[in-house]
């Protein structure tokens, strides 16, 4: 395939809209292939920026990765690794634990797509390995407009063209391509060209030299904030990730405020954090009440405002009895037990108010660039915690 016609562009109003293979890229030829569906304009953006970002984690990590995107950005990333009976029914994974354990690529999506099930709705799938039946199962039940993967079984296939009443959109991209080292984009009628950004190295051994006093940073904070900052590299900017047990917990993409990423990522990570809590895992739902009616109930109990879903003459559309809201001291006693997070920004702190933010979701590592004219006061605030810091010298921002 060396083109291919889409409906529209970002809006229907903005047609013509196509890719097509650039003059002496890959021999002229798409390096994908559509299975089954129409994939629109922004599901082709969303599905070569998660590619990108699974198959970087795959490499560097060394286990199956995905990724949920949504308009460009991951609400969520992850490698593969096992999950426990609690995580099982947080992120609404309805198979057996040792059946889902089975797939390390199943539990990849289900701790991806778990970080911010409420921004995932709707979203475009990356898996880094070949899709089985297992990870097909879980994407089955999950409203989605559509997967990527550099290859899917039969059984995997016949399950997900079930979905979206047959129209749901696969696709299959070549694992070996390799794009230019050049890449270019025109806007409003003026080219822009630039290298590809492959060079920044970003592996566990980035994080050998910690600035702060605090010092030791083990090998699960060096794989998580290896995840963070991979993620971070395929995220509008500015942009701050949260990561922890080889996911992350909460991206603030697209600010124009590094303290607002640093909120927006904390404030994510904070309802990620509580949905682990007895209390919401045990939330009495009524039979039958739908995923995206769940997490939207889950969201808005965890608010600033539960009277939206407990008002005496709501609570009965999504419980089976009233629960109790949580309050604001058992929500800070909760959040104060969180630790071993570990947070990557795209580029450096300019204030400490970000460390204070952060170590108010758990962070106690941190990796950033550096080179702020205020380096020692962001330092001092992170001995002021017991964070252990690096500075990596390499800005990740991407646009």
């Amino acid at each position: 395939m060396t083109e291919l016609e889409l409906k529209y562009g970002c809006n229907p109003n903005q047609k013509p809209a196509r890719i097509f293979a650039a003059e002496g890229v890959n021999g002229g030829r798409l390096p994908l292939e559509v299975l089954n569906g129409r994939p629109g304009y922004i599901n082709f953006l969303d599905a070569l920026n998660s590619w990108q970002l699974v198959r970087e984690l795959q490499r560097t990590l060394g286990l199956p990765a995905a990724a949920s995107f949504k308009h460009v950005s991951p609400a969520g990333a992850a490698v593969g690794l096992p999950l426990n009976e609690s995580e099982r029914r947080m992120f609404f994974v309805e198979l057996p634990l040792d059946e889902v354990n089975a797939s390390p690529l199943a539990c990849a999506y289900a701790r991806a797509r778990g970080t911010d099930r409420m921004s995932s709705f709707g979203d475009w799938i990356a898996l880094s390995a070949p899709c089985d039946e297992t990870t097909a199962a879980l994407i089955r039940h999950e409203v989605s407009d559509g997967v990527i993967a550099p290859g899917y079984s039969n059984a995997a296939l016949a399950l997900l063209k079930e979905k979206r009443k047959g129209g749901y959109a696969i696709v299959k991209i070549d694992p070996d391509y390799e794009p230019p080292a050049v890449e270019r984009r025109d806007v409003f009628g003026v080219t822009f060209e630039q290298g590809r950004n492959a060079a920044p190295v970003i592996d566990p051994a980035l994080f050998d030299a910690p600035v702060t006093r605090t010092r030791d940073i083990p090998e699960a904070a060096r794989r998580d904030l290896t995840l963070a900052l991979i993620t971070l590299k395929y995220t509008q900017s500015n942009s701050v990730c949260y990561a922890r047990g080889g996911q992350t917990l909460g991206v603030g993409a697209g600010q124009q405020s590094r303290l607002h990423c640093t909120r927006l990522a904390g404030d994510k990570t904070d309802l990620r954090l509580l949905r682990e809590n007895p209390r919401v895992l045990n939330l009495p739902f009524r039979e039958g009440l739908g995923r995206p009616e769940r997490d939207n109930a889950i969201d808005v109990y965890l608010s600033a405002t539960p009277e939206g879903i407990l008002g005496v003459d709501v609570w009965q559309e999504y419980f089976t009895y009233r629960p109790e809201p949580l309050s604001p001291q058992e929500r800070r006693m909760w959040l104060d037990g969180a630790s071993g997070v570990s947070l990557g920004s795209d580029a450096f702190f300019p204030f400490p108010d970000n460390i204070e933010r952060a170590w108010r979701s758990g962070v106690i590592f941190i990796a950033q660039p550096g080179g702020s004219i205020r380096d020692d006061l962001v330092i001092k605030a992170c001995d002021k915690y017991g964070i252990a810091m690096v500075m990596t010298g390499q800005r990740l921002f991407h646009h």
